[in-house]
């Protein structure tokens, strides 16, 4: 099948090698343009355009794939693959091909719309998620599907590795999918919508008046961005990784210290449970095993600044 591909970070370049090793005709790759990735001065491609150029592939970069349209409409595509392209695209683009435009959504929809659905889906406590392939429509993630595929989310996996197999099985998926997609009608989502809002910094603060039980989960979600964080000695430490503390807690630990205090094993009291810390990376320098951070303070107990 020929095809357009639009994607742009290195979550969206399996499904783009996979597609090409089935042999289907990619007629044209659309991503974002070169910018500024990282503490230097000079732009780089994002890692589609990389991959993208080393399978010898046509590959434009516009600031809005609208820019784009009557080159799509005019490569004889048949349907266009959207896999983290990271734009909404307008009507006039998504009737630009024959069978329209398929998009692999990191979700069971139509719950976790939007930016953010990995990171939300373990923030919320959910014990499984998915994917979907499905038509895109003018709506953000509202479109039918046409095919889903079910995972379970592993109480200690953190949202980079969640989004590894997830890349992998949508990549699966839309292998086996996109072949019927010209000759198959979608089914519309049924169910309680919900939106995978975009992530802030601040949301990832290990606030000690939640539950352990709930940070837990914060620092799984933020690994590896935005990162989970707390202010010790004035400096931001983020939080890798950690676990609640068998057995629990209920307000301050085993009777010593309020909930906000850091132990000298790199256990914090909360409102409800103990957290205990395993990796961290302090401001400025590398990540490192929690009790070796710990080691570096002296090891002594301490509370946690606010901000």
């Amino acid at each position: 099948m020929r095809i357009v591909y639009l994607g742009t970070p290195v979550d969206a370049v399996p499904a783009l090698r996979a597609l090409v090793d089935a042999g289907h005709d990619v007629a044209l790759v659309v991503t974002q343009p070169d910018r500024r990735r990282g503490r230097g001065t000079a732009t780089v491609p994002s890692p589609v355009k990389t991959a993208a150029i080393e399978l010898g592939l046509s590959v434009r970069t516009p600031e809005r794939a609208g820019e784009v349209r009557d080159e799509v409409a005019a490569s004889g595509a048949e349907v266009g693959v959207v896999v983290a392209f990271g734009q909404l695209l307008r009507p006039s683009l998504l009737e630009a091909l024959p069978s329209g435009f398929v998009n692999v959504h990191f979700s069971l929809l139509p719950r976790w719309r939007g930016a953010a659905p990995v990171e939300r889906a373990i923030l919320d406590g959910d014990t499984e998620t998915g994917v979907c392939v499905m038509q895109i429509d003018a709506g953000l993630d509202t479109g039918p599907v046409y095919a889903t595929a079910v995972t379970p989310i592993a109480a200690t996996e953190t949202a980079g590795e969640l989004r590894e197999r997830l890349v992998e099985l949508g990549t699966q998926l839309l292998v086996e999918t996109l072949p019927r997609v010209p000759t198959t009608e979608p089914v519309a989502q049924h169910g309680d919508a919900v939106y995978a809002e975009k992530l802030t910094v601040d949301e990832f603060r290990l606030d000690a008046a939640r539950p352990a039980s709930e940070l837990a989960r914060v620092v799984r979600a933020g690994n590896p961005r935005p990162g989970a964080w707390l202010v010790v000695d004035g400096s931001r430490v983020k939080v890798l990784r950690a676990h609640v503390v068998d057995g629990g807690f209920d307000g301050a630990r085993d009777g010593g210290g309020a909930p906000g205090t850091l132990d000298a094993a790199g256990v914090l009291t909360t409102a409800a449970g103990a957290l205990a810390f395993d990796q961290v990376q302090p401001e400025g320098k590398r990540v490192m095993p929690a009790d070796a951070w710990m080691r570096g303070l002296q090891g002594r107990p301490r509370a946690l600044g606010a901000t």
